[in-house]
């Protein structure tokens, strides 16, 4: 275990910060439910970590890369775009 991973505690974060849950989980897109839950004991994803972090612990606004492309997405390549096959009566796919 890493020491970021042992000394992150969210509520104490928050509650540093004066915040709400719902203020405080909703800037890096987590609900206050699940934000509780976190601060309950229940363990947090990586990313959510990292979100976390730099949000909360490092003060970085994310909202200036909300219009950066991801190249796999500018490219036509996001999993949103994938057309999932067909399946026509007579078992062959299109």
């Amino acid at each position: 275990m890493k020491f970021f991973d042992r000394v992150l505690n969210p509520r104490e974060i928050r509650r540093r910060l004066g915040m709400n849950q719902e203020q405080f989980w909703t800037q890096i897109g987590v609900t206050q439910s699940g934000g509780s839950r976190y601060e309950s004991g229940r363990e947090m994803p990586r990313p959510v970590k990292e979100l976390l972090r730099l949000v909360h612990v490092e003060q970085i606004d994310l909202s200036a890369f909300a219009d950066v492309a991801i190249p796999a997405v500018a490219e036509g390549f996001a999993p949103a775009t994938v057309t999932p096959a067909v399946q026509t009566g007579d078992g062959h796919s299109d």
